[in-house]
């Protein structure tokens, strides 16, 4: 009896100087901090487009939206990016199974119409079609001007 009691007493000692599975971290629950390219956040809104013809392609989080004046509004949804070096990689399809795969890669690029200079290069596939253009934070474009480079702007301190 006295036997039992020690091998319980050692158990409980042994059970209160172990970490609980509660608080221990494994390396698959660390977050890994988002994909960039050429300062880039991919994790946010991010917009790529082209002139001649007028072309632009929104890809949001969710999902892949490419606009021009005509055939209209395509859309996909967003699959994760596949980052390899200074490539960055989409590939998915419409809901009618055409193909719309883009690639940015960490290239500086004008758009040939401004006087802007964006951080990455961008290339379209959709099917048979084929589009070049010049990509960069949603952000960074919507607060742009005329010329210059085209870069994400500063967050406020706090």
């Amino acid at each position: 009896m006295r036997l039992l009691a020690l091998a319980t007493l050692s158990s409980l000692a042994l059970v209160s100087c172990s970490p609980s599975g509660d608080t221990e971290i494994e390396a698959s629950e660390v977050a890994a901090p988002p994909p960039t390219l050429a300062g880039v956040d991919l994790s946010q809104p991010v917009r790529a487009l082209g002139t001649e013809p007028f072309w632009s392609l929104e890809l949001n989080g969710t999902d892949m939206v490419y606009t021009s004046p005509e055939p209209g509004e395509l859309r996909a949804a967003q699959p994760a990016a596949v980052v390899q070096g200074t490539v960055t990689m989409f590939e998915a399809a419409t809901a009618d199974g055409q193909p719309m795969n883009v690639t940015l890669t960490a290239t500086e690029c004008s758009d040939g119409m401004s006087d802007r200079t964006y951080p990455l290069t961008a290339l379209v596939e959709m099917g048979e079609r084929t589009l070049t253009g010049c990509a960069a934070s949603t952000a960074a474009i919507m607060s742009a001007g005329e010329s210059g480079p085209v870069v994400t702007p500063a967050q406020p301190a706090g």
